[in-house]
């Protein structure tokens, strides 16, 4: 991937979840709240100059709000970049 995050924030993919195998249009489906991490910066850097690394892991499955981040498009792949804070849980 050419999307390196920087400090504390984290790219991560929406993944799909089926409805029973029925495709509902782009327009009418709600976004997903599960989410894979895909690349994570190096973590927030506090006033004294020390950085604080970040919890979450390339490969861990997180849950996100529904219209948090900022959605991208890189190499064809639809990706989004929030911080740290902005992802609320780890799946076990």
């Amino acid at each position: 991937m050419s999307l390196r995050p920087l400090h504390d924030r984290v790219i991560v993919k929406r993944l799909e979840k089926s409805a029973g195998g029925i495709l509902i249009p782009d327009s009418a489906a709600e976004k997903p709240l599960k989410a894979e991490v895909i690349a994570v910066g190096s973590g927030k850097r506090t006033d004294d100059g020390k950085t604080h690394a970040v919890d979450v892991k390339v490969g861990d499955k997180v849950l996100i709000g529904k219209y948090s981040g900022t959605e991208v498009k890189v190499d064809g792949q639809e990706l989004v970049v929030l911080r740290e804070d902005d992802s609320m849980a780890v799946f076990a």
